[in-house]
């Protein structure tokens, strides 16, 4: 089990990543090949449960595809043992729709030999 420590540096490098928009660079860097992400529900073409860095990385690649990013917040890491939690707020427009929508996600991020081996998302629905 990684220390404290550890785990809060795997977290404050994510936050950096995420500031820059390199979400790629997080996962190739941080994450684990077990890696699981978990949403608070499914939605349309995506499932609520996703496991593997291939699937990691379509899940990011079509959100940057659906979604033109005005402005991201990224807050944290608050590390607890071998997790910490990321605060995001994001204003953000649908590509297709048009619509613009502002939201905001805390996300639960777990840690074991150096890598982020779990995620988990949480919002307001």
């Amino acid at each position: 089990m990684d220390t404290p420590r550890e785990t809060l540096e795997v977290g404050k490098k994510l936050v950096e990543f995420c500031k820059k928009g390199e979400n790629m660079k997080a996962i190739d860097q941080l994450y684990s090949p077990e890696i699981e992400s978990l949403e608070a529900m499914s939605m349309p073409g995506m499932p609520d449960t996703v496991r593997g860095l291939d699937a990691i990385r379509k899940k990011n690649t079509e959100w940057d595809q659906a979604m033109e990013v005005h402005a991201m917040d990224v807050e944290g890491p608050f590390p607890f043992g071998d997790r910490f939690a990321v605060h995001y707020k994001f204003d953000a427009t649908n590509k297709k729709d048009k619509k613009r929508m502002k939201g905001e996600e805390v996300a639960l991020y777990t840690v074991r030999n150096g890598k982020i081996v779990k995620e988990e998302f949480f919002y307001s629905m």
